[in-house]
């Protein structure tokens, strides 16, 4: 196995980055991947980019392992984590860490104030990661309605906490 490269992802990424995050699902009691509620991923570069943020993906071999995208949201200043995934098989090589570094080097050109996400309440892997990256989880929960029965912790990240 190589090292995974890191890049800008691509309109044609989609459905590679569909397959990634039904993996991690898979991995999840009642976590299901259906395509109607990823309606991004059918040209994910242009939807991020059209909402002043970008996604990148982590490539190892030809596949895609991780995935992380930021964007901006309606109020200004503040800026929204996205479709953040690494693959079991790909977990514990800094892939998260270093797409999260270039959402915060995009986030400071833009002069972004604080950074969120919104996580399901499955996912303790991640909120761990989250916290150790000085994310605070907000004491809000959302609940999505989607196929899954999803509900999602919230979590805040302010600008002058980024490193």
């Amino acid at each position: 196995m190589s090292y995974a490269l890191i890049r800008s992802a691509t309109d044609e990424d989609g459905p590679a980055i569909g397959k990634l995050i039904a993996s991690v699902f898979a991995d999840y009691e009642n976590c299901h991947f259906v395509d109607e509620e990823y309606p991004e991923l059918e040209h994910p570069s242009s939807y991020y980019a059209a909402m002043g943020g970008q996604i990148w993906v982590a490539e190892q071999d030809g596949v895609i392992v991780g995935s992380l995208a930021v964007a901006q949201s309606l109020t200004p200043g503040l800026f929204e984590l996205h479709k953040v995934y690494v693959a079991k098989e790909a977990r514990g090589q800094g892939l998260a860490w270093s797409m999260f570094n270039l959402a915060t080097d995009l986030v400071d050109k833009r002069e972004g104030k604080a950074i969120r996400l919104w996580s399901d309440t499955r996912f303790l892997e991640g909120h761990a990661f989250y916290e150790k990256i000085g994310f605070q989880k907000v004491p809000v929960e959302r609940f999505l309605g989607d196929v899954s029965e999803s509900w999602e912790f919230g979590f805040r990240l302010d600008a002058k906490d980024v490193d």
